[in-house]
């Protein structure tokens, strides 16, 4: 019976996705989502805290995060923690509420976002790799052990490989998957943008019309 515990690979390989996940909810992408915040800590009662432990949080609009703070001497420490943080919005407080308004997707920021999204895929596939490095090494060390044969070194191993394939695969699919997303919004943001431009321009030149009529 093998010493190699397959399951063990496939939790941690697991824990590794599940944070890439949760980088990728932290990311500003012009539309609100708490989990933009769970990066950041508040430094209360004696411990860093998350925002959720000590604040409701809610989307009330597209683009709008509502910080409800339970205890109002924390809100200047919230809203400090905001704007030191990555996110680059300016937080507005209203007594024990901290509005963040997430401005509009611009190209600059999509190319940023882009670049980001594949650093943090690379470093989820770094981590993915590792696992396998340090797997493989547990392997031979149990063959060199005698806890395990020839074979199931094998079987091991390649058991190994296809858990890291199926994984690297994984977070290539959920990259394509959020650039998409990115790209479909900042598109949809241009065409209503250019829609605005043109309406406002009709309007314009109608006022000029009826300025002229009379």
């Amino acid at each position: 019976m093998s010493a190699f515990n397959k399951n063990d690979v496939t939790e941690k390989m697991n824990k590794t996705i599940t944070s890439f996940k949760k980088d990728l909810g932290t990311l500003r992408t012009g539309r609100a989502n708490p989990a933009m915040l769970d990066l950041i800590r508040i430094d209360v009662y004696g411990q860093k805290m998350p925002i959720n432990q000590i604040a409701t949080v809610t989307v009330p609009e597209p683009r709008t995060i509502t910080i409800q703070v339970w205890d109002k001497n924390n809100v200047k420490l919230v809203d400090s923690e905001i704007q030191k943080s990555n996110l680059g919005v300016n937080p507005q407080v209203d007594g024990q509420i901290v509005r963040i308004h997430i401005p509009q997707l611009t190209e600059e920021r999509r190319k940023e976002l882009t670049k980001v999204l594949k650093n943090l895929g690379e470093k989820a596939k770094v981590s993915i790799r590792n696992i396998r490095r340090e797997c493989n090494d547990n392997i031979k060390k149990l063959l060199k052990e005698k806890k395990i044969s020839e074979d199931e070194t094998s079987n091991n191993e390649k058991d190994v490989q296809k858990s890291t394939d199926e994984n690297i695969a994984l977070i290539d699919k959920i990259l394509e998957e959020k650039e998409k997303e990115i790209l479909t919004l900042w598109i949809k943001l241009t065409i209503l943008l250019s829609l605005w431009m043109v309406m406002d321009g009709g309007v314009k030149r109608k006022k000029k019309q009826e300025i002229l009529d009379i």
